[in-house]
């Protein structure tokens, strides 16, 4: 069957892109992909996002999302895609063996932040792990917390944080950063920012019940290895868009991430549109990414309605 719209992800930006094209009559196809919900499901607390006063469970945030566009007739299904061909119309997206075609897309695939791989860090991510400052910083107010990262994004979560925690320390496996001097400068001059140099994290201590109490950090030029007492511990080693699918396809930045015309959810290719983090490298919020959703539907429906003439 041709559907006017598939919408391939079902973050912020996916779910609003489906709210907004079910109420457009769009009778939009959503597949969720590997994570449904997105970056939310694994933010415990969400108190950023308007409208919830006293906070919301990220998962909860999403299940609300979903259910509003299935109340306007989107259909939601946690479905991989693993192929698509946009060299001819309707566009080809593919789960398995099973094809679906559509007059329009919208990409809203997200980013993956980038993890050091410790099993205690998947098991407290959420309770003292986190991966956004801009999400969890005002959780560590008068706290001490350290960043994993040397470039501008460290630098960056590091300045951030000393507006809340009460020190912050920086922990980089080599001995000079590879972020920009003025983002160093910045974070060298803040008196609460201190930098552990030569150093890697090689576990980290805590529990759900009472979050993190201390990390295992290993000297990368010696064989000296120590703890450190911390409350939280923030991964700033940068993200991945998830744009795999779409290598070759459409027109990307040297770090993955899907270009969009100026002001637009537009793409190189017409009638495929992107939204949220796989084309946002810089806000990187659940309520931008729902903006940005909110835009890929507009520019769709436009799409299709001028594509109908």
């Amino acid at each position: 069957m041709n559907r006017k719209v598939i919408i391939i992800g079902s973050g912020p930006a996916g779910l609003t892109a489906a709210l907004y094209t079910a109420r457009a009559n769009l009778n939009p196809l959503v597949f969720e992909g590997s994570q449904p919900g997105g970056q939310l499901t694994i933010t415990t607390d969400v108190e950023n996002f308007p409208g919830f006063p006293n906070g919301i469970m990220g998962p909860e945030l999403m299940e609300l999302f979903r259910d509003q566009a299935k109340r306007f007739g989107a259909e939601c299904y946690f479905e991989h895609v693993t192929k698509v061909d946009f060299s001819k119309k309707p566009y080809s997206v593919w789960v398995g063996d099973k094809n679906y075609k559509a007059e329009s897309i919208i990409i809203a695939t997200g980013a993956t932040a980038k993890m050091l791989g410790l099993e205690s860090e998947k098991e407290l991510m959420g309770f003292g792990v986190s991966a956004c400052a801009t999400c969890d910083g005002f959780f560590f107010k008068d706290k001490k917390v350290l960043v994993v990262g040397g470039g501008d994004s460290a630098m960056e979560e590091a300045n951030y944080l000393t507006k809340f925690a009460s020190e912050v320390v920086i922990v980089h496996r080599r001995d000079e950063f590879r972020a920009s001097k003025i983002m160093i400068d910045r974070a060298m001059n803040n008196p609460k920012i201190r930098v552990l140099w030569n150093s890697s994290v090689q576990d980290i201590f805590g529990s759900q019940e009472k979050g993190v109490h201390a990390v295992k950090i290993k000297k990368t030029d010696s064989d000296e290895s120590f703890e450190e007492d911390c409350d939280g511990i923030f991964m700033a080693i940068g993200h991945k868009p998830n744009t795999d699918l779409f290598n070759d396809l459409l027109d990307m930045d040297e770090n993955g991430y899907l270009v969009t015309k100026n002001d637009s959810t537009l793409t190189n290719i017409d009638g495929i549109f992107a939204c949220g983090d796989v084309q946002d490298h810089v806000y990187r919020q659940a309520i931008t990414a729902a903006g940005s959703g909110c835009m890929s539907a507009i520019d769709a429906e436009r799409y299709l309605e001028s594509s109908s003439e």
